[in-house]
């Protein structure tokens, strides 16, 4: 059983108390799924988290505001049982984000369809030749009679290939760099979409490289403003990367949990091995490094909470611990179960794989303390 002590904190009202309490039981019923077929499993995942009401947090009404308490909890909880769950459900908010925060009347009835799983969502930012550097982007987006022409393309987005709905960021051209990105909604149907690639990674998700080729998107399809795509991105991501952080401490909770499980019914010299003091040190390295972690994470979403209108140095922390002590402590947990740590089959090698993208995806480590870093600077 997982530490749920913090719960207890003052981060948090008794409704998320509640949540994550009728989460974590109606995780233990359903998860974890099978995986042998990810886009069928992600596909089942989605439609059930929807049809059980846990996916209401990943988007929001006109006028209102994430509970980034509620999806940092969501994220952690559906992590502990199983991170296909967690990938299903972060995508839902991190894909319709833009749409959450700046989107029409229009383009807001697909939120309708992903909070109740019936449609999946994916977010189309990254490109072969621009990870971090988002203010590189090369997909075009041409203004044309009644619309816009998008030529271009994307890689390792996240539902590539099973999403319904993508929202995809492209240079319109009003100004250099960043402030020439706009925002689009593109449904999947659309022609001139083209799969190029389904990209295989440790820890297997649905992931797809693809090419717009003269996509034709109506006026109505622009997200906000022309121009604006690149602060819609940051400011998504602003909201979604403790989020990331947080799925990081559930899956380094589970390798505690596992880990003390094994320190406490395997023997070594005639005695378990949780009475070798070198063990109970490992096991005081990863509660110390988990309770950081869920405090860094948890101010973050408090603080945007309270209406912080960014938390950017608070959610870079947060990212950047957690992502990295997650890694330290399900390492630790490999060690301590030897040869069964990397044998297929056992949580902890499944979970050595599920970490690792953790320390990449919306904003990588090293990007991450360049972050902090100019927050510093800036503060001084």
């Amino acid at each position: 059983m997982a530490d749920r002590s913090f719960l207890d904190w003052p981060f948090f009202e008794n409704r998320h108390r509640k949540w994550a309490q009728a989460l974590d039981e109606w995780c233990a019923a359903n998860l974890p799924v099978d995986h042998c077929d990810v886009d069928a499993a992600c596909r089942a995942l989605v439609s059930d988290l929807g049809r059980g009401g846990w996916l209401k947090p990943t988007g929001i009404d006109a006028g209102e505001a994430f509970d980034l308490r509620m999806l940092c909890l969501s994220r952690e909880t559906l992590a502990r049982h199983d991170g296909l769950a967690d990938f299903a459900f972060a995508m839902q908010g991190l894909g319709m984000g833009t749409v959450s925060l700046f989107g029409s009347d229009a383009q807001r009835e697909w939120l309708a369809r992903t909070r109740a799983g019936k449609a999946i969502s994916a977010f189309a930012l990254t490109e072969p030749g621009s990870g971090s550097d988002v203010a590189h982007s090369t997909m075009s987006a041409e203004k044309v009679d009644g619309g816009w022409t998008l030529n271009g393309e994307k890689t390792y987005i996240s539902n590539g290939g099973i999403a319904d709905v993508y929202v995809i960021f492209a240079r319109t051209g009003e100004a250099p760099g960043a402030r020439g990105l706009s925002a689009f909604l593109m449904p999947a149907d659309v022609a001139g979409f083209e799969i190029l690639e389904r990209i295989e990674v440790v820890a297997p998700h649905p992931l797809a490289h693809f090419r717009l080729n003269d996509v034709f998107l109506p006026d109505s399809a622009l997200i906000g403003t022309a121009g604006a795509g690149f602060k819609q991105a940051m400011s998504v991501l602003d909201v979604f990367r403790s989020t990331v952080g947080a799925a990081a401490l559930g899956f380094a909770r589970r390798a505690l949990d596992e880990a003390l499980e094994r320190v406490r019914t395997r023997e070594l010299f005639g005695a378990p091995l949780a009475d070798l003091q070198m063990v109970q040190g490992h096991l005081a390295d990863m509660a110390l490094g988990i309770d950081a972690s869920a405090l860094l994470v948890y101010r973050a979403a408090w603080t945007r909470d309270m209406g912080a209108p960014r938390v950017t140095r608070e959610a870079a922390m947060a990212k950047l611990h957690a992502t990295e002590t997650a890694q330290k402590v399900i390492d630790a947990a490999v060690q301590l179960f030897g040869g069964d740590g990397v044998r297929k089959g056992y949580i902890v090698e499944s979970l050595y794989r599920e970490i690792r993208a953790l320390r990449i995806y919306e904003g990588a480590s090293d990007v991450q303390k360049v972050v902090i870093a100019r927050q510093v600077l800036g503060g001084a």
